[in-house]
C-alpha cells in the first residue's frame, strides 16, 4: 500500500486525535479568565500575608542575637539595617514587592542564602508527599464510599463509617506516632523518620526502594484524615444519584449493575468529591507541617515550621505564596475536570 493511500486513510483518524487534544476555543477562554482572575488574588494575599507576618512578636535579628547569647545595640542594629528591618513597614512592603516584580523571593536571613534556592530544594519533596497523600485518599476513600453506598445500612457500611469517623476524628501527629510506635519499634519493618537512610549509600532500584519505605508512613499519616472525608462524600453523593430518574432508566435498559455503578453513579457522585478534593490540596500542606515534623522529613512543612520559629519571614512569605499560586492553580483544573465529567458545567 503506498504511503498517500496510508495518510489518506489515516487522516480522519488523526484529526479526531488532534480535536481531542487541542483545547476548545471554550476551554481556552476560560483558562485566560482564570488567570486574569488569579493575579489580583495573589497580589492581595501578598500583602496580607505580609502584614499579618509582621504583627508577630520578634524579627530574624532577635532571634540570632539570642541564638548568640549576646549582642550590644550596635550588633541589633547591624543586623536590622542588613535585613532591612530598620525600614518603615510600607518600604519594607514595596522593596518585597519590587523583589517579586523581579521575580526573586529575597534572601533567607536565616540560612543565608536565596529563598527561591532553599524552597526548591525543599520542594520537591513536599510535591511527592502531597501527591501522593492525596491520590491515596482519593483512591481508597472513593473505593471505601463506593462500598458503603452500595452496602447502605448493612454491617459493612457501619464498620467503615466507624473506621472513618475515627480517622476524622483522630489527631494526624497522634496517628503519625502510633505508627512509628507500631512499624519502627515494635515490628521494625520501617523507618522511623528521615527521607533516606543515613550512612547508606544506595544507587538505582535500591535507592528507590530505601526512599519509598522512608514515605510509607508519612503518606498514611498525611491521607488517612482525607480518606475518611471521601468516603463519607462519595458515599452520601452516590446515594443521592442512586435517586436520580436517570439511573433508573440506566437500570431499564438491562445495563449490568457494575456498568450503572461506575458509568452512571460514580462518574456524577465524584463532581463533590473533586471539588474538594481541590480545596483539601491547599490545606494540604497545613498537614504537611506536622506530618515532616513528626518524621522528620525535609519538605516545605517543615522549612515553614523552622521559619516561624526563626522569625524568617522571607521564606514563610515565599512559601505562602506558592500554597497560594498552587490553589489557584488547582482550582482553575477542578473547574475543568468539573466540565469534563459533567458537560451541563459552564465554565466561567
Amino acid at each position: 500500500m503506498s504511503a498517500p493511500l496510508i495518510l489518506s486513510k489515516s487522516a480522519p483518524l488523526i484529526a479526531a486525535m488532534s480535536a481531542r487534544l487541542i483545547p476548545s476555543p471554550r476551554v481556552l477562554k476560560a483558562l485566560r479568565r482564570s488567570l486574569l482572575q488569579a493575579i489580583p488574588t495573589v497580589l492581595i494575599i501578598v500583602i496580607l500575608n505580609f502584614f499579618l507576618l509582621r504583627l508577630a512578636p520578634g524579627n530574624a535579628a532577635d532571634v540570632l542575637a539570642g541564638e548568640a547569647g549576646a549582642a550590644t545595640a550596635e550588633t541589633m542594629a547591624a543586623l536590622r539595617a542588613r535585613f532591612g528591618l530598620d525600614l518603615p513597614l510600607m518600604e519594607q512592603l514595596f522593596a518585597y514587592l519590587g523583589n517579586l516584580a523581579q521575580f526573586s523571593l529575597g534572601q533567607s536571613p536565616r540560612y543565608n542564602m536565596p529563598v527561591a534556592e532553599l524552597i526548591g530544594q525543599r520542594l520537591p519533596n513536599t510535591l511527592i508527599l502531597m501527591l501522593l497523600a492525596l491520590g491515596g485518599a482519593l483512591a481508597v476513600g472513593i473505593a471505601a464510599g463506593a462500598v458503603m453506598a452500595a452496602f447502605a445500612g448493612r454491617w459493612t457500611d457501619r464498620a467503615l463509617s466507624v473506621l472513618a469517623l475515627l480517622f476524622y476524628s483522630i489527631p494526624g501527629f497522634w496517628i503519625g506516632l502510633m505508627l512509628i510506635v507500631l512499624f519502627s519499634v515494635k515490628l521494625g519493618w520501617l523507618p522511623s523518620g528521615g527521607a533516606e537512610t543515613i550512612g547508606a549509600v544506595h544507587s538505582g532500584w535500591d535507592a528507590a526502594l530505601d526512599r519509598a519505605r522512608h514515605l510509607v508512613l508519612p503518606t498514611v499519616s498525611l491521607a488517612l484524615f482525607y480518606v475518611a472525608i471521601y468516603a463519607r462524600l462519595t458515599r452520601g453523593a452516590m446515594l443521592e444519584v442512586k435517586a436520580q430518574d436517570y439511573i433508573r432508566t440506566a437500570r431499564a435498559k438491562g445495563l449490568s449493575p457494575a456498568a450503572v455503578t461506575i458509568r452512571h453513579t460514580l462518574r456524577n457522585a465524584l463532581l463533590p468529591v473533586t471539588t474538594m478534593a481541590g480545596v483539601h490540596l491547599g490545606g494540604l500542606m497545613g498537614g504537611a507541617v506536622v506530618v515532616e515534623t513528626v518524621y522528620s522529613w525535609p519538605g516545605l512543612g517543615r522549612l515553614a515550621y523552622e521559619a516561624v520559629m526563626g522569625r524568617d519571614f522571607n521564606v514563610l512569605l515565599g512559601i505562602l505564596l506558592l500554597s497560594s499560586l498552587i490553589v489557584v492553580a488547582v482550582n482553575a483544573l477542578i473547574d475543568l475536570l468539573q466540565a469534563t465529567l459533567d458537560p451541563r458545567i459552564e465554565v466561567r
